[in-house]
């Protein structure tokens, strides 16, 4: 199949790498449902690709299981099918110690990141390995944060950790369905929530530093290149992040 052919959906995708992500799988010939929390922001991507009728705005909560089969369902409704799911919607906790970390802030995290990529992969393998042709690829945004954490993140790194080990089983799980699944891992792209790189952040000798930021819509055409792979290839971890942040010999 080809690109102006193939259905997208984009968790996440009212701002930042989501909004990148959403646009350049538009700008590539995909049919996008948009999906966030609040309807506005997902309008005004919708409106700034000009891709008209391949946009549709899906306001999902990715924590709510029943919103989560419903924004499924609204795609299938749409376009017929879905080929590609980008399970990117995240939130961060506070940067504080740990042990002031209260539960509910580290349950909202676990919530949207862990259980809502869950839910994601769970209502894709239900529709990928029901439609003709079947299967389909999931990608889901990990973070470097997947492989080393950064001080006072403990939610948000345990969550990522968490990822990679969906993306792992589900790509074993999703081969009798021709489903692939893959993850990349960004590092410092240049987002709202980035944005705290630019005026100095905690490093692990206690240190506050400057680190380099990378351009978001980089970011989005690693997404569409992950997507527009064939079937038979699949990049299962990718990491695309600013060349001098300290990630390597981070410590």
């Amino acid at each position: 199949m080809s690109s102006a052919s193939k259905i997208a959906i984009v968790t996440g995708a009212g701002s930042g790498v989501g909004r990148a992500a959403a646009l350049a799988l538009l700008g590539g010939g995909y049919c996008v449902v948009l999906a966030g929390r609040r309807k506005e922001p997902l309008e005004a991507v919708v409106q700034e690709s000009g891709a008209g009728d391949r946009a549709l705005a899906v306001p999902t909560d990715v924590a709510n299981p029943d919103s989560v089969r419903d924004l499924f369902d609204a795609a299938v409704a749409a376009f017929g099918r879905v080929d590609v799911v980008f399970n990117n919607a995240g939130v961060n906790a506070p940067g504080i110690p740990l042990e002031d970390l209260t539960v509910d802030q580290w349950r909202n995290v676990v919530d949207i990141n862990l259980t809502g990529a869950f839910l994601c992969i769970q209502q894709a393998f239900r529709v990928m390995k029901a439609q003709t042709p079947m299967g389909g690829r999931i990608i889901n945004n990990g973070s470097i944060s997947a492989h080393t954490p950064r001080p006072n993140s403990i939610a948000y790194t345990a969550t990522k950790h968490g990822v990679m080990g969906l993306t792992k089983t589900a790509s074993l799980d999703g081969r009798k369905y021709d489903i692939a699944v893959g993850q990349i891992d960004i590092g410092n792209a240049a987002t709202e929530m980035a944005q705290r790189m630019a005026t100095g952040v905690i490093q692990a000798n206690g240190e506050i530093a400057v680190e380099p930021l990378m351009d978001v819509n980089v970011v989005g055409q690693s997404v569409l290149y992950m997507a527009s792979l064939p079937p038979e290839a699949n990049v299962m971890f990718h990491t695309v992040m600013a060349t001098k942040m300290p990630f390597a010999g981070r410590g």
